[in-house]
């Protein structure tokens, strides 16, 4: 589990030289070739899963196989209608994009904090989807101005920014077996 910081690009290197997260983690994440499970855009921060398994990342990246959830700042407010639409879908640039889920956290000013989920995720899918959304106020896009993931599937973010450590025993069988909490094995206690 690493914590990225925004700035910073997911990439083994840069060709711009510009900071990657294998600049911040230990020597032993690029010389073993771990590999990021999926990725989050330079603006944007939070959980970032590594593995050394090429099968393992494919199963975590499947869409629809896990939950993600963001923590996003907005700039303007996002009407009921607009909620809705989000998870009906709404025509981007790219595509027709969705959310699985949204809820506004709160307001600060001009600003509107959202918690997003995601099933499966395209390239800038919560920039899109707000992007092509307008503010009904100022008649502008509304914009994302901070993104953060804080969870894939049952794994929830609990590291300070530039961190990392690796996941328990729990956390990962949690992941591989795409459930909430591991199985118990072993005797059935009797009440």
């Amino acid at each position: 589990m690493f914590h990225k910081p925004k700035g910073t690009i997911v990439t083994l290197s840069d060709e711009k030289g510009r900071k990657t997260v294998y600049d911040i983690l230990p020597r032993f994440v690029f010389e073993d070739r771990w590999i990021p499970v999926g990725r989050l855009d330079r603006d944007s921060r939070g959980l970032l899963l590594f593995t050394r398994e090429g099968g393992l990342s494919e199963l975590l990246t499947q869409p629809g196989k896990f939950s993600k959830f963001y923590e996003v700042w907005i700039r303007g407010r996002i009407t009921e209608e607009q909620m809705q639409q989000t998870l009906l879908g709404v025509k981007t640039s790219i595509d027709v994009l969705k959310f699985k889920g949204v809820e506004i956290l709160g307001y600060a000013g001009p600003k509107t904090r959202l918690m997003v989920e995601l099933k499966e995720g395209k390239n800038r899918h919560i920039r899109r989807v707000f992007g092509a959304l307008q503010d009904s106020q100022s008649h502008t896009p509304l914009k994302v101005l901070d993104l953060k993931r804080l969870q894939i599937g049952s794994v929830k973010l609990d590291i300070p920014s530039s961190n990392w450590r690796f996941l328990t025993h729990e956390e990962e069988n949690s992941l591989i077996n795409g459930t909430s909490r591991t199985k118990r094995r072993g005797r059935k206690t009797r009440r």
